[in-house]
């Protein structure tokens, strides 16, 4: 039997919103074993349902061609109505993390208003000749609000040189804007993602628009990058006072890399 390898070879790949969709376990086991949203068991069925523990949201993942793969609906509360939010398939988990994680933050609440275009102008993102649009610095993406403020949805969308879009993330008009935010924060963000595997999951392998850095990284680094998400977003719930009604939650077991 060969020795196992120390050391995994991984894929930095820039801009991130081309690195493909990444492992799907980045967003779902954190949010079951972190922050507490539960799901079915149903083993023959190929999809995903995560609700939260007030019962409020619900995230399905359902890997359909024909419409998006990720979908959020929360049900209305007293200060906003119904909303939603989706993903396409290919929208990188580490992108949808920044809305997830802000979603599940409880130091931060979600009436907080934020401008979700202020993430992309500092990353040199510009106006674009549709109204109340951006474009990314390398013009493979761009988010813009069509229609007057505050009474339509959001969109991001990435492209290959113009043609039909690789993914697109959409967001209702009642959305609250941090974590929309939070999403472009993550989308404008200029560093790498990391990609292990085939490089088949990419968008392009076009040099002109995607760059790949390989690197040899310990295999125990590769292995743990989950258990530590999950270990991180645990921490900001054991940061707050203790609930005496709070269920206890099982020692965390090994993770899976992406």
């Amino acid at each position: 039997m060969p020795p196992s390898r120390s050391t995994v070879e991984v894929a930095y790949v820039a801009p991130r919103h081309l690195a493909g969709g990444g492992d799907p376990a980045w967003i779902t086991v954190p949010l079951h074993r972190a922050s507490g949203w539960s799901h079915g068991h149903d083993p023959l069925v190929p999809r995903v349902i995560l609700s939260s523990p007030d019962q409020k949201a619900l995230l399905r993942l359902e890997p359909d061609p024909g419409s998006q793969w990720w979908t959020l609906h929360h049900a209305p509360e007293r200060d906003r109505p119904a909303w939603y939010a989706s993903f396409g398939a290919r929208t990188p988990v580490e992108i949808i993390a920044g809305f997830i994680d802000s979603l599940t933050d409880p130091a931060s609440p979600a009436t907080t208003e934020a401008d979700p275009y202020e993430p992309l102008r500092q990353g040199g993102w510009a106006p674009t000749s549709v109204p109340s649009g951006v474009v990314s610095p390398d013009g493979t993406a761009y988010v813009q609000r069509p229609g007057s403020e505050g009474s339509s949805a959001w969109f991001a969308t990435a492209t290959l040189s113009g043609s039909r879009p690789v993914w697109q993330a959409r967001f209702g008009v009642h959305t609250p804007t941090r974590l929309i935010a939070a999403f472009t924060a993550q989308l404008a963000d200029p560093s790498p993602v990391p990609r292990t595997g085939s490089m088949r999951s990419l968008p392009t392998l076009n040099p002109n628009l995607v760059t790949r850095t390989w690197r040899e990284v310990p295999a125990a680094q590769v292995a743990f990058a989950l258990e530590d998400r999950i270990r991180a977003l645990a921490a900001r719930h054991a940061a707050l006072p203790a609930s005496p009604s709070a269920p206890h939650r099982p020692p965390a077991s090994p993770g899976r890399s992406r």
